[in-house]
């Protein structure tokens, strides 16, 4: 067995290309190994921004050789009066195979011509050429090009590339480039070049010579590592962002965290514009103190990321300084001027911001806001005057010399402000919050006056879009709708409100005035409806969520967001019990019966049973049963138990297949006829409440 490495050496890849690479690399080798029939030991790949490195261990020097089968044409085509004929001949040569080695091969459509064919046996020497390029032009990138003459699409401009099956060269030619044995370093630390006499040379060579540090993972736990060493000899502890810590991991070769330092007059500054001038701009980390009395405050020291091993480590740590200094003195100036700016000034400049064409400018928002936010407060039980304040000042922070500078500090800079000019916690709670869930794994407001006010904001750009026929198709979504329905459902399941989506949405549209619909209003709230039954039901089927129990439960009804996903919950508890298919199957069946023979036939039934038409011991004890579980279905209901609920289902089942298996409902007699029915009724509108358990298949 033979191993062999696989070098691209390309010019810097943004840091969000390369985590994916390595991970493609590996999929993308098993696979075309497996269809060459090479055999291996495994495969591993690495990825950094100057190189993608593929190895395989173990390699077969032969492919597996295998005997196929080879179907041809129909016996009837391939002979005519006991001789090959022409489509006969042809697919004998075509496989290489004399006529008296075919034979005829019965299959389900027929008999049809068929010879056996050994293949592989070739030099994976030869093979591995073409299944590099492959590999090479399946790579993904957010975004390719293309460079000078060269016919050739990737991430950036190839380097090098480094083809070795243990001494040997794999010959390969890609974009004007040549494989052969050489690989490059470090750009500093050990540039090379450097020649390999085998493959089994590389990790060491590219490791103690070239100074590169492969492994994505050994990156990142390098500089957490280290990154937690340094900030506890200063009495602290890293402000970890894992995403920036991936970007960072992903930006170097050979990772060397540093401790840089501020002026602490910068301290004076809110924490989170600290920490977004060190992260977004200096991909660096804070450090907050971890000694009692002082715990969580920010130390003036930062934590950056070197490519190289610096000779002189006190210049490059004062390059660094510099550079973050300016970017503290801009948010100074703008915090200084901010505090100094006054509330309606900034409101009065939203009237000249657009918002979204004819639905007005920032300021018509913020009024609608205001209303919005004052019903959601009365039907909450919150502040109602202050959620409408908060609904009010929610956008003034788009004014501010900060969120110009730093707009991912929208909505936090604008709570921090208005605490700073004397409005309520209420208020400042909401307006910090707002934005929240910014996606599917973001979290929700932790507060309920946020939570009220994310929804407003929501809501009111969703009424907005659909009476102007902005409805999502397709993958487009270029108003962030999909991610507004999901973050209103989250707010409402999470924080369980007992707000109604019919409500919520009529709100909306009601703040709305003097504009031009494309849409009538109710054709706008019907199809706001659909899809938060879409969106909600691609949220539930998700992950390990079973389709067929999310169609169920929405097919009771949606629009009682907190309500659903507690029938959600619990029917899916239910769908893993053992009475599961036998409960879905009776109650599926008394569904049926009162679909055909009430709705469909022209029938109205009702919830009411004449005792003295009860015949059967059977249908009286279904009866029964019927009468002294209501008031408990109830309790349980408003109590918000569905598991307790559908316990009492399983409970009323066997009485329900006693009385199919001995009571014939479609008796003669229309008034007994009539009489079971309306038990059956009485049944299915008590489980029509839980689920649809027509869309449950078993």
């Amino acid at each position: 067995m033979s191993e062999f490495i696989l070098e691209i050496g390309t010019e810097e890849m943004p840091a969000r290309f390369v985590p994916r690479l390595g991970e493609e690399l590996v999929e993308l080798f098993e696979r075309l190994l497996a269809e060459a029939r090479i055999d291996h030991g495994g495969v591993r790949a690495f990825a950094t921004p100057r190189r993608l490195v593929a190895h395989v261990s173990a390699l077969s020097l032969v492919q597996r050789q295998e005997e196929e089968v080879i179907s041809g044409p129909p016996v009837r085509i391939a002979y005519a009066d006991g001789k090959l004929t022409k489509a006969g001949e042809g697919f004998a040569k075509t496989q290489g195979v004399a006529e008296a080695d075919l034979f005829v091969q019965q299959t389900p459509k027929g008999e049809y011509l068929a010879a056996r064919k050994k293949v592989g046996g070739g030099k994976t020497l030869d093979i591995l050429p073409g299944l590099c390029l492959n590999a090479f032009k399946s790579l993904s990138f957010p975004k390719r090009m293309k460079w000078g003459s060269l016919d050739f699409l990737f991430g950036r401009p190839l380097r090098w590339v480094l083809a070795l099956l243990d001494a040997d060269v794999v010959p390969i030619e890609i974009a004007g480039l040549t494989s052969g044995r050489v690989t490059h370093g470090h750009r500093v630390l050990g540039p090379g070049p450097w020649t390999l006499e085998s493959a089994a040379d590389y990790f060491d060579t590219i490791r103690d010579h070239a100074k590169v540090v492969l492994d994505a993972r050994e990156r990142l736990e390098l500089v957490k590592s280290e990154g937690d060493r340094l900030a506890a000899s200063l009495g602290g502890s890293v402000v970890w962002d894992q995403g920036l810590l991936l970007e960072v991991a992903n930006l170097v070769e050979y990772p060397r965290p540093i401790l840089g330092e501020f002026a602490r007059l910068y301290l004076e500054l809110p924490a989170q514009v600290l920490l977004t001038s060190m992260q977004s701009h200096q991909k660096s980390f804070g450090i907050v103190s971890s000694q009692a009395g002082a715990d969580g405050n920010l130390l003036p020291f930062f934590l950056t990321t070197l490519n190289i091993e610096p000779t002189d480590m006190a210049v490059v740590k004062k390059g660094w300084e510099r550079v973050l200094k300016a970017r503290l003195e801009d948010a100074r100036f703008f915090w200084e001027a901010d505090l100094e700016a006054k509330l309606d000034h900034w409101l009065t400049k939203l009237d000249s911001v657009v918002f979204l064409g004819p639905l007005g400018s920032m300021g018509d928002k913020s009024r609608r806001l205001e209303k919005l936010c004052r019903t959601l407060g009365e039907a909450c039980g919150v502040d109602a005057e202050a959620m409408a304040r908060a609904g009010r000042l929610a956008k003034a922070d788009l004014m501010s010399e900060m969120v110009y500078e730093f707009d991912s500090l929208q909505g936090v800079m604008g709570g921090i402000y208005a605490r700073k000019k004397g409005e309520s916690e209420i208020v400042a709670q909401a307006v910090a919050e707002q934005y929240l869930p910014a996606g599917p794994d973001s979290p929700v407001p932790s507060t309920l006056p946020g939570a009220l006010l994310a929804m407003a904001d929501k809501l009111d750009t969703l009424a907005g879009c659909f009476g102007l026929g902005n409805i999502p198709t397709g993958a487009a979504d270029p108003y962030g709708l999909r991610r507004a329905v999901l973050g209103v459902s989250r707010i409402v399941m999470e924080h369980g409100l007992n707000l109604k989506l019919d409500d919520l949405l009529a709100w909306a549209q009601a703040g709305y005035e003097n504009v031009k619909w494309k849409l009538a209003p109710a054709d706008a709230h019907a199809k706001m409806l659909e899809f938060f039954g879409q969106r909600l039901r691609a949220l539930f089927a998700s992950g390990e969520g079973d389709s067929r129990v999310a169609d169920a439960a929405l097919g009771a009804g949606f629009t009682d967001i907190k309500t659903l996903k507690l029938r959600f919950d619990a029917l899916s508890a239910f769908s893993r019990s053992a009475e599961y298919e036998q409960a879905v199957l009776t109650f599926k069946r008394a569904d049926n019966i009162i679909r055909k023979q009430g709705a469909e036939a022209g029938v109205a039934l009702s919830a009411t049973v004449d005792q003295a038409l009860l015949e059967a011991p059977e249908e009286k004890e279904l009866a029964r049963a019927l009468a002294e579980t209501a008031p408990r279905f109830e309790e349980l209901w408003n109590a918000g138990d569905f598991a307790g609920v559908l316990s009492q289902l399983l409970e009323l089942r066997p009485v329900v297949d006693g009385f199919f298996d001995n009571v014939m409902v479609m008796a003669e007699d229309a008034a007994l006829r009539q009489n079971r029915l309306n038990m059956l009724f009485t049944l299915v509108d008590r489980m029509k409440a839980v689920a649809d358990f027509g869309a449950l298949q078993v």
